[in-house]
């Protein structure tokens, strides 16, 4: 079945986000999300975690509930609105994510050549200098570096990557590389095939945590910081990797230094 057609066109999972259809054939959101994965994995998608969705819920006693979503690929959405039960938390969590899925297999959603040199030349006249110029800065250089290395992959496969540099940045550790006169070439590389996997959290807690050393009070701002950046990006209905993983982070570092923080 092609994906322009019946329940995965982007249409029809509009019409389930914001509340149409709502007939005894309704689509279960939930189900359907992890059909879709597998049936990109079927066809031979490269998913280095397999194909499975995962669901996290918010701890909470009382409505309204909270749900994040991550799919295969790495990107995370949550629950949109006011949810008053944990089931439609996760089942408005599931709509999101699926519409997103469905939308980033729109032949708009590559990165082409024509997308990369659009992209460098925005970029690069809000760096505020000519196009030569910024370029040879490290962070317009290093984005178009990054664009020609997902040539041919979808925009969320593109943000996945970029997810990975955001928190490099965040956490001082791409200025740490420049110290150690890495090649902006070779740390792109590098973690351009490298996992967002626990062991680079754990890692980069342990920097908060010599940081809270140096600066006590520096974990708890940071992690106020990250919950209401998490809060307002799920609200309005984006994509969460990056703020989810700099709260999941601080947690760990908080968890490791006595206990959660005020």
């Amino acid at each position: 079945m092609s994906l322009s057609d019946g329940p995965w066109s982007p249409g029809h999972i509009y019409q389930e986000i914001v509340g149409y259809g709502k007939t005894k054939h309704r689509v279960n959101v939930v189900e359907e999300l992890q059909e879709f994965w597998q049936m990109k994995a079927a066809r031979g998608a490269s998913l280095k975690n397999g194909a499975l969705v995962i669901y996290e819920s918010v701890p909470s006693a009382t409505p309204p509930y909270v749900c994040f979503v991550t799919l295969p690929g790495g990107s995370c959405f949550g629950s949109y609105g006011v949810c008053p039960t944990k089931a439609e938390a996760r089942r408005s969590a599931a709509r999101i994510a699926l519409m997103n899925s469905v939308y980033n297999e729109q032949p708009s959603r590559k990165i082409t050549q024509e997308f990369i040199e659009g992209a460098v030349a925005d970029a690069s006249h809000g760096y505020g200098g000519q196009r030569n110029e910024a370029e040879n800065g490290t962070g317009i250089g290093a984005y178009r570096f990054m664009l020609v290395q997902s040539l041919g992959k979808t925009m969320l496969e593109f943000q996945e990557l970029m997810t990975v540099f955001q928190l490099l940045h965040w956490n001082g550790s791409l200025k740490a590389m420049r110290e150690r006169q890495c090649s902006r070439q070779e740390v792109v590389q590098h973690y351009s095939h490298r996992a967002l996997d626990d062991d680079m959290r754990s890692q980069m807690a342990l920097d908060w945590i010599a940081r809270e050393q140096e600066i006590p009070g520096i974990i708890a701002r940071e992690l106020n910081l990250a919950e209401r950046d998490l809060e307002q990006a799920r609200l309005a209905g984006r994509e969460l990797r990056f703020p989810k993983e700099k709260k999941d982070i601080l947690t760990l570092a908080s968890s490791q230094v006595g206990g959660p923080m005020d």
